[in-house]
């Protein structure tokens, strides 16, 4: 068990102001709960759930399963059971620090086994600490340089309106498997992956289906692990076949980067992990097409922000951005195990606890965001936000952490996909069941989002897509560490050298 620790036996005005003044308390007050420990310590305890086990809770309720423990309790930290191990829950700014802050947590034992191989893999970068996730995350940065994330959204943009041309002659379309099938194409002609026809298709059900299948049990889950090890034995003969039959190049396409990567011991990543990688590039970007749907349906749901983005405004296109990523569910939560012993706010972590920080509910927190159940990009124009804040896809610093190194891959085709979506075409939403089941993981809306009378527009707008410094969210070519795209707070602090080739 987890408890704050204080000397000596607190006087009830004294015990008032330790609640007061926790910064992990809500506002509404609570009465703490204190017991004397085996040296004579008086000790506060961590809230505790109420449930002797809830993993079925976590299930029912999904992302607002934190938040919602949060609210009853009246704090950012409690304590639970999940899977028949104890678990620590968090959420907010400080909690957002705490849990990115480098060295302090591993992945490894943290994520059940089927999940982890979804989503990442055995021996995946994420999956690394220290030394060698800094010199396998450089690889990855190496991919996100200015030019290649154009290049990456330029593809996109041809892909959708070669696709926008078949959607015109159809009474309607279901847009989530639409626009997997956009991204899968687009990532793997970016990446330089050869694909037929016939494979493209397969691809874009196996990429799916595991994202689909990471956050479920049962068959939707099994399913998802199948075709990750078909997709697995597909991703490791390709990588065979250029090992054998071409020259090192190192600095070439995507794929090239990842063959012939090689690690601080001078040697190629084994076979095996280089498939690994390879799906941790081509999966998350087709992911992004959840978020896209997220585009499709915050312009439904708030036309007035469609007559805001055919102005052409970039600042207000990342901004609209931004909210979509903030406001709906994407990741719920992400797990963690304490490294060493530690003390945070004099709550004592010991050395492999379980702690998971709330995603979701850290972006709908009303501490840090106004009025968080509103849709209102106009927020990100007014107010400056910082790394540990909006936390869609990670916090902290993206060189030295696990901030994800994707996310510029993300925001760059959202911002394409909302000037495609009201400048290039236009399209009814027919009636149909848009709700949000945040039950299901990853959460979509019910009908994946149908259009019908979808049009090409005659004479579409122009985009203008070019980086703006709107928080910093916007890739630099200057920066010293190869690729990397830092947010404005360590623009000028995370001066990292490349580490050695």
């Amino acid at each position: 068990m987890i408890y704050k620790k204080t000397e000596t036996l607190p006087s009830a005005v004294e015990l008032r102001g330790l609640f007061v003044n926790d910064p992990l308390a809500l506002r509404v007050q609570r009465a703490p709960v204190f017991h004397r420990d085996s040296e004579g310590r008086i000790m506060r305890d961590m809230p505790q759930d109420k449930s002797l086990d809830s993993t079925m809770d976590l299930l029912a309720d999904g992302y607002r399963f934190i938040s919602k423990r949060c609210q009853q309790y009246q704090t950012k930290v409690f304590e639970t059971r999940v899977m028949l191990q104890k678990a620590v829950c968090m959420q907010g700014e400080e909690a957002s620090r705490l849990f990115y802050e480098p060295d302090r947590f591993t992945r490894k034992g943290a994520v059940p086994p089927n999940t982890l191989k979804l989503l990442q893999d055995i021996g995946s970068v994420q999956s690394l600490d220290g030394e060698d996730h800094l010199e396998r995350k450089r690889m990855f940065l190496a991919m996100m340089k200015p030019d290649s994330l154009q290049r990456l959204s330029d593809i996109f943009a041809e892909q959708w309106l070669m696709q926008l041309d078949k959607w015109v002659g159809k009474d309607s379309i279901i847009f989530l498997p639409e626009v997997q099938d956009i991204l899968t194409r687009a990532v793997c002609i970016w990446a330089d992956v050869p694909l037929t026809e016939p494979q493209a298709k397969l691809r874009r059900v196996e990429f799916a289906s595991m994202i689909s299948g990471a956050g479920s049990v049962g068959l939707r889950n099994w399913w998802g692990l199948f075709l990750r090890n078909q997709n697995e034995r597909w991703a490791e003969k390709l990588i065979s076949g250029i090992r054998e039959t071409q020259k090192e190049n190192p600095s070439g396409s995507p794929l090239e980067i990842i063959v012939w990567h090689r690690d601080r011991e001078g040697k190629l990543l084994d076979v095996e992990t280089a498939a690994v990688e390879l799906i941790n590039i081509l999966r998350p970007t087709v992911a992004v097409a959840w978020y896209l749907v997220f585009v499709a349906h915050a312009l439904h749901e708030h036309p007035e922000c469609k007559i805001r983005l055919q102005s052409g405004d970039p600042r207000y296109l990342e901004a609209f951005v931004q909210e979509v990523r903030r406001f709906y569910p994407f990741f719920p939560f992400i797990a963690g195990r304490a490294t060493t012993n530690f003390e945070w706010h004099d709550y004592v972590f010991k050395e492999g606890s379980l702690v998971l920080f709330d995603i979701y509910g850290t972006n709908h927190d009303p501490d840090i965001w106004k009025d968080p159940e509103a849709f209102r990009p106009e927020r990100f124009m007014e107010n400056e936000i910082n790394l540990f804040s909006l936390v869609a896809q990670g916090a902290g610093d993206v060189v030295k952490g696990h901030r994800c190194p994707g996310e510029w891959i993300a925001i760059e085709l959202m911002k394409r996909s909302a000037h495609l979506l009201t400048n290039m075409m236009m399209y009814d939403i027919p009636e149909q069941d848009l709700s949000i089941d945040f039950s299901r993981m990853p959460a979509i809306p019910k009908s994946k989002l149908i259009m019908s009378n979808i049009q090409r527009v005659a004479q579409p707008v122009a985009p203008d897509l070019s980086p703006v410094t709107l928080d910093g969210y916007a890739p630099r070519s200057d920066f010293a560490f190869p690729g990397t795209p830092p947010l404005r707070e360590n623009m000028e602090t995370q001066g990292v050298e490349p580490l050695a080739q």
